[in-house]
């Protein structure tokens, strides 16, 4: 859940920051979420979006519950030793069963990706405790609350586009399609952008179902491989590998709690 969320901190089309929630009304178009909706769609089709894509925006309404949340993140202020003792040992035994149970799958995704089962499982835990918290928030109208909301506006609204892409492709009914609050969905959190560009469905192939785990396992080493991941090298801060997961999640904090977690799912 919080990986391509912290991606989404690099600022796109800021146009105002408010410390608060209370300070929104004053960091949203005028004329409100439906005007602003209209508008939207109209762009959408002007973007090429048909009709079954925009439909998936039939009857969209604004959550300032996710506007609140996008206001309140705090968690990458906890120092390393903060976040990876407070995430780490409570995924270790179960990351190991994951190790287990999908070892055969691992191994192929390695030998097609070269990034090794102990770092993917590691993400899987970190991002949604191994399938177990994908997230509830209904993706598109999460989306374009936080597009409608002027802070990252251009940001959101290119997600959202792409979310009706994924519709309109007919990878996914806008029912299927919940997760975190910042639109990332599947079993390790991909924002729609990332779905389009790096879903594969485990044989390699593109159309990948990344709420299937092994698919989303597949496709997070795609990521990292279009990310420079090098094969047989490490992935510990300083190591060739560590740029990878930063662009997994921009936080240290967060790319270093990876590494820590794949360390020691890869002991004996």
């Amino acid at each position: 859940m919080l990986a391509i969320l912290t991606r989404c901190t690099l600022v796109l089309g800021l146009t105002c920051a408010l410390p608060a929630i209370a300070g929104a009304t004053q960091c949203q178009p005028p004329g409100g979420f439906d005007a602003w909706l209209a508008s939207f769609k109209q762009a959408a089709a002007a973007n090429g979006i048909s009709q079954q894509g925009l439909a998936a925006l039939n009857g969209i309404t604004y959550d300032p519950n996710v506007v609140a949340r996008d206001r309140g993140q705090g968690v990458f202020k906890q120092s390393f030793e903060e976040f990876s003792g407070r995430m780490v040992p409570p995924r270790l035994n179960k990351g190991a069963n994951m190790l287990r149970q999908y070892a055969g799958t691992l191994t192929r995704i390695e030998q097609q990706f070269g990034v090794p089962g102990s770092v993917l499982v590691a993400i899987w835990g970190l991002e949604t405790d191994y399938g177990a918290n994908v997230g509830k928030f209904p993706t598109i109208r999460a989306l374009a609350s936080l597009a409608y909301d002027c802070r990252r506006t251009d940001m959101f609204q290119a997600e959202l586009m792409d979310a009706l892409r994924i519709v309109e492709r007919g990878d996914l009914t806008p029912a299927e399609m919940h997760g975190a609050w910042a639109g990332e969905i599947g079993q390790t959190q991909f924002m729609p952008s990332a779905y389009l560009k790096y879903a594969v469905n485990v044989e390699g192939g593109g159309g990948g179902n990344l709420m299937s785990p092994s698919d989303a396992l597949a496709s997070t080493a795609n990521f990292l491989r279009g990310h420079g991941w090098q094969p047989g090298s490490g992935w510990d801060e300083g190591q060739p590998n560590f740029p990878a997961l930063l662009e997994w999640n921009s936080a240290p904090v967060y790319a270093k709690t990876i590494a820590l977690l794949a360390d020691k799912l890869a002991q004996p």
